[in-house]
């Protein structure tokens, strides 16, 4: 018998062993699922995922190509390495790079292919990365059978698998090969469109990650001055000093704009507003007040939108209030407030200058918006409480600080000043 004769398959032994182990694949690759999609959920990526188990025919149908590749170029024939196979599909590009090293820290990677990525931009094919990683020992035992014990797993984003679909029904399902020139080029640029939208989706997500980090420092520093002014009321500044957040402060020039702020006037002509807006929270979360509050004014000298006016007064009114500006800050609070009825945060911060300033009932009266918008709301139900607790109204500061409580039972402020009103409710009774 000759040598070709002898690499030929029993389709039927094959077959045999195939259904004999189909319902432990099954298991095998469902378990794998279920420990992957654990482990990316712990570092905060939700993919879809798609599992599929070979079928027969296409496992033999694979097998057979790939044993006349071997042939034709006369080296030994591939294994098949997608009867357990998975697809992770994500929203953003570097999603995958994140979904790739999971796999390359938790699982034994034995190869890693680009698929598409050596396309020219006339080109059209879809992309993706193609992982084989090699079955856990804990599952092996339900993998017998196999070629190899690995896992194909394929990496893509939504818009490659979209791409991916329906090239497969456009090309492969109608063995269609387009030599038609323009059809290619309609191809080609179909897919140059939803790899150029993957880019500027990757884009926009930098953007808003790289904005709301900024935000949440700058909300950070502005809370922290708000509590240690708490704090030193009740005295317990040394047990806050590891939870509110001191910024290191850069050095302050003269006047109400820095000299290199003036001097960038020419240069901020050229930048768009969210660009001047990341620069404002660059120079707010440094504590660099001054260049913080010329570039918000610069922002607001372009009268955008009320939407986005209504944000940048109220950063302005919060750098203000840092620079301990109280009437600058009332008024950009207010200003916020004017052009955007509905932002609790104005209401809870133009509160908390009025309380600084002592006006306590009209303090009171902003929180009290402020909790109609956001009954949720713990700053303005404890600052409300507080302001209650000045004004000696004992009963109505504790029925506000029990609220908090529920909210953030393991603040110090509400602690401290709850341990207050009681003493003092405690009083009243004898």
């Amino acid at each position: 018998m000759s040598d070709i004769e002898n690499s030929i398959p029993d389709k039927a032994a094959l077959a045999e062993i195939y259904a004999n182990n189909r319902a432990n694949y099954e298991e095998a690759l469902a378990r794998a699922v279920h420990d992957i999609s654990k482990l990316l959920q712990r570092r905060g990526i939700h993919p879809t995922i798609k599992s599929r188990i070979k079928d027969f025919e296409s496992l033999f149908a694979k097998k057979i190509r790939l044993l006349k590749t071997a042939w034709d170029e006369h080296r030994d024939p591939l294994p098949v390495n997608d009867v357990l196979a998975m697809r992770i599909i994500c929203p953003f590009l570097r999603d995958l790079d994140e979904v790739e090293n999971a796999l390359a820290e938790h699982y034994e990677i034995i190869e890693i292919e680009r698929k598409g990525q050596d396309r020219s931009f006339r080109e059209f094919g879809y992309e993706s990365i193609h992982v084989l990683v090699h079955i856990p020992p804990e599952l092996q035992p339900l993998c017998k059978g196999l070629e190899r014990d690995v896992i194909e797993i394929q990496l893509r984003t939504i818009l490659q698998e979209a791409w991916a679909e329906v090239e497969h029904e456009l090309v492969y399902k109608a063995e269609f090969t387009p030599f038609d020139e323009p059809l290619k080029r309609k191809l080609a640029a179909l897919n140059a469109t939803l790899t150029l939208s993957d880019i500027i989706f990757q884009e926009i997500l930098d953007y808003q990650k790289k904005l709301n980090d900024a935000l949440k420092k700058r909300r950070e520093a502005f809370y922290g001055k708000i509590e240690q002014a708490s704090a030193k009321v009740f005295g317990i500044e040394e047990e806050l000093s590891s939870t509110i957040p001191r910024p290191v402060r850069l050095k302050k020039t003269s006047g109400k704009a820095i000299p290199e702020a003036r001097s960038n006037q020419d240069r901020w002509a050229s930048l768009d507003i969210d660009t001047l807006l990341l620069s404002a929270l660059d120079a707010h979360n440094a504590s660099d007040f001054d260049a913080a509050i010329s570039i918000y004014t610069e922002i607001l000298s372009r009268k955008p939108e009320a939407t986005i006016a209504a944000v940048v007064y109220k950063h302005r009114g919060m750098a203000f209030f840092a620079q301990s500006d109280y009437p600058d800050a009332l008024s950009d609070f207010t200003s916020c407030i004017m052009l955007d009825p509905e932002c609790y945060k104005a209401f809870y911060y133009r509160g908390v200058v009025k309380s600084i300033q002592g006006e306590l009932q009209q303090a009171i009266d902003d929180f009290n918006k402020a909790l109609e918008i956001h009954p949720y709301h713990f700053f303005s139900r404890y600052r409300r409480a507080l302001c209650w607790w000045q004004l000696g109204d004992y009963v109505q500061a504790h029925a506000d600080c029990e609220i908090a409580l529920r909210i953030k039972p393991e603040n110090k402020l509400a602690q401290e000043l709850q341990k207050k009103i009681g003493e003092h409710l405690a009083r009243d009774e004898i």
